[in-house]
């Protein structure tokens, strides 16, 4: 093995043709040795920068050691001692954006794989049986109920657990992981891994009630009085699909992105004919947006037999999709449609999506968001046939919960109002995820559910935060442990 290597160790990977017509993951993963390999180039800063960029303040330097000692399953319990779902983090991440995007390496283009170097540590101890539970504290007879399986809920229970606290998820589907287990597609993320993990929580003392609609089920207010929990965390996501509210969304064939990944994820639709989940199979596809799950949805709907569009009415490089997704999505078959913007769905005699009308767009003056605005091209009006179409263009608070929770105090766009620590208005009540930002990464959902677990533990044992210690890096850049002190940022 090289010491001297300069470029990233690649990652091997299904064949695009072959993959495009199954649901295995697309990456294979690292081999010891590619792993070794790829984390000796880590320059074990003194000051790791990297650290700065990852929510839940991995020690980065320290995992990637052990991997370049040959301490894998070492390596994968100093990732979990910060975080409880690496195999899971180490492929949705956007760890480009994040750690990765702050190595010192990253100037030349040859950053660290940090996300790759995670998700072997993760895999190898799970496939070797090496999985160790670590110490907890004594119990500490305080009761948190937790709303919502997915990345903050399941972070926020791993963390309390640890401490002492008899915690208890509600979950309303019928399996835990939320957006981890109904959102994100098999090849990206195998929902064996999912229940991995939360069976690994399972373990550490976490208890999961499942098909429990808390605001429907059970109220907030019952949690706290009759059921006579400490504490309650809602991190139920932002699941209410949006619209474009143009002609023709009402038309048979047309899906929510959050529906259509529902039915093939959750439910399993792509297994036909051992789950007869109802589902559309489209011949030709046009799924509407730019980001992850535009591309999970593409890339579902290529899978399950259809010629499939993107189309997007803004410009290739303003797609907040991961470069990777996009590559692969690309490799795979998927057209892009871009600067074409949807006005109309139009439907057959039977009121069945037939064609969907859409305007050219040209890119215009910056709007609120720095970007160039798509701006109407004149009499571009044009038709693109189809048969299916899956509206992806992000998703909203559900109200359900928030409705039936007098005290809660909601932004403009019905999202929980929270402090930096996830305390809410309401007494004894504290939030996170994409129900407190809007829809955001995984493992930003993660470091809010870390957050709002100190304030917690503050709160009801009385034992202070940790300081945020601070250190100024020569790019004016600042190191910060053991908590990052904002609240995640929209993504």
């Amino acid at each position: 093995m090289s010491q001297k290597r300069k470029e990233k160790v690649p990652m091997p990977e299904q064949d695009p043709k072959e993959r495009a017509r199954n649901f295995k993951e697309v990456p294979l993963g690292y081999t010891p040795e590619m792993a070794m390999e790829e984390s000796a180039r880590c320059l074990q800063c003194k000051v790791p920068s990297c650290v700065c960029g990852c929510p839940v303040n991995i020690n980065i330097p320290g995992f990637i050691k052990l991997i370049s000692q040959k301490k894998f399953a070492e390596s994968a319990r100093k990732i979990k001692e910060t975080n409880s779902l690496p195999a899971i983090c180490g492929r949705v991440c956007p760890q480009e954006t994040q750690c990765e995007a702050q190595c010192v390496l990253n100037k030349m283009g040859r950053a660290i794989c940090i996300g790759r170097l995670e998700r072997f540590a993760a895999d190898y101890e799970r496939n070797n049986n090496l999985i160790e539970l670590p110490k907890k504290e004594p119990a500490n007879g305080k009761r948190v109920a937790v709303v919502g399986s997915g990345p903050s809920g399941l972070t926020l229970a791993g963390d309390l657990t640890k401490l002492g606290y008899d915690v208890t998820i509600f979950e309303a589907f019928h399996k835990p992981g939320g957006v981890l287990m109904y959102g994100i597609p098999e090849f990206r993320l195998p929902k064996d891994i999912v229940e991995k993990e939360v069976d690994y929580l399972r373990k550490l003392g976490v208890k999961i009630q499942m098909n429990t609609i808390v605001g429907k089920s059970v109220t907030i207010d019952e949690l706290l009085a009759e059921k006579k929990f400490d504490a309650v965390f809602i991190g139920v996501g932002a699941g209410l699909p949006k619209f474009l509210g143009i002609p023709g969304e009402n038309l048979g064939g047309v899906y929510s992105a959050n529906e259509y990944l529902t039915r093939s994820n959750l439910m399993k639709a792509y297994l036909f004919p051992e789950y007869d989940t109802p589902i559309v199979r489209g011949k030709k596809v046009c799924v509407i947006g730019g980001g992850n799950v535009a591309m999970d949805s593409a890339r579902t709907a290529l899978r399950l037999g259809g010629e499939v569009k993107i189309v997007y009415r803004r410009a290739r490089e303003q797609m907040p999709a991961r470069l990777e997704e996009i590559h692969h999505a690309e490799q795979e078959g998927v057209q892009f449609c871009m600067l074409t913007n949807p006005v109309e769905i139009l439907g057959n005699e039977k009121k069945m999506v037939r064609a969907m009308r859409c305007l050219r767009m040209e890119l215009g003056e910056p709007d609120e968001s720095g970007r160039s605005k798509p701006v109407e091209v004149k009499g571009s009006e044009h038709d693109i046939e189809c048969d299916l179409v899956i509206n992806a263009i992000g998703a909203g608070a559900n109200p359900l919960l928030t409705k039936s929770t007098p005290g809660l105090e909601l932004n403009k766009w019905g999202y929980i109002v929270a402090d930096e620590w996830g305390k809410t208005m309401k007494d004894k009540v504290w939030a996170g995820g994409d129900i407190v930002t809007g829809m955001a990464t995984v493992i930003e959902a993660m470091g809010a559910g870390k957050k709002a677990a100190l304030d917690i533990h503050e709160k009801l044992m009385g034992v202070k935060k940790p300081e945020v210690k601070t250190e100024a890096l020569p790019d004016g850049m600042v190191f910060e442990l053991p908590v990052r002190p904002n609240v995640a940022k929209r993504g």
